[in-house]
C-alpha cells in the first residue's frame, strides 16, 4: 500500500504543523541573520587591510578620515578609538565596549535559532511517540488485522521524527556559523584595536587626531 504525501501529513497531525511553524520561523531568523552578518563583514577585510598598511606608514589622520566616510561596524569602532582623547587604558575600554556593544547585535535571534535547533528533535520524537502509542492501540482494536496495522501507524509516525531533524539540523548548523562568524569579528577587532592604541600611545590629538 503507498503512503500519499498527504497521508505522511495528517499522520503527522497537530506536531507536525507545530515543526512546519518553527521551520517557517527558523528560516526567517537564519536569513535576518545572513543579511545582517552580509553588511556587518561586507569590505571589512580591505579596510583592515588598509588600515594595517596605514599604521605601518603612520598615517594614523588618514584612518580616521577613512573610517569617517564609512558606515560601517568596523569603522565605527577604528573611528570611535582613534578620536577619543584619553589614556590608553581608556581607549582599550571604549575599544571593549564598542566592540561588545556590535557583538551583541550580531548575536541577536541566535538565542533563538540555537533553542529551535535543540528542541526540535524532543518535539518530533513526541509525535512518534504518540502516533506508537495510537498504533499499538489500534492493534489492540483490530487484533485479527494482523501486524501491518502497527507497520503503518509506526511508519507514519516516523514523519515527525524525520520532521524534527529536518528543522533542526539547518537550525544548529547556522548557529554554529554565525556564532564562529561573531567570534571572529571580536577577534579581528580586538587585535586592529590595540595595533591602532600602542600605534597611538605616544602622540598628542587635536583636532580629529
Amino acid at each position: 500500500m503507498n503512503i500519499t504525501f498527504k497521508q505522511l501529513v495528517m499522520a503527522g497531525g497537530p506536531v507536525l504543523f507545530v515543526l512546519a511553524a518553527l521551520s517557517i520561523y527558523s528560516i526567517a531568523l537564519i536569513w535576518e541573520r545572513w543579511s545582517a552578518y552580509a553588511r556587518t563583514f561586507k569590505g571589512m577585510d580591505d579596510l583592515l587591510h588598509k588600515v594595517h598598511l596605514m599604521i605601518k606608514s603612520g598615517e594614523t589622520r588618514q584612518i580616521a578620515e577613512l573610517c569617517s566616510k564609512l558606515k560601517s561596524p568596523a569603522a565605527d569602532i577604528i573611528h570611535k578609538v582613534l578620536t577619543h582623547y584619553g589614556s590608553p587604558l581608556e581607549k582599550r575600554e571604549l575599544a571593549e565596549k564598542a566592540i561588545e556593544w556590535h557583538g551583541s547585535h550580531l548575536n541577536k535571534s541566535l538565542t533563538a535559532i540555537a533553542t529551535i535547533g535543540s528542541i526540535s528533535p524532543f518535539i518530533g520524537l513526541f509525535g512518534t511517540v504518540v502516533g506508537v502509542i495510537r498504533a499499538f492501540r489500534d492493534l489492540s482494536l483490530y487484533a485479527g488485522a494482523g501486524p501491518s496495522v502497527v507497520a503503518m501507524g509506526i511508519a507514519e509516525a516516523l514523519v515527525n521524527t524525520a520532521a524534527g531533524l529536518f528543522v533542526a539540523i539547518p537550525a544548529i548548523v547556522a548557529y554554529n556559523y554565525f556564532v564562529h562568524k561573531a567570534n571572529d569579528f571580536s577577534s579581528e577587532m580586538n587585535w586592529m584595536t590595540e595595533q591602532l592604541i600602542d600605534k597611538t600611545a605616544s602622540r598628542e590629538y587635536t583636532g580629529v587626531l
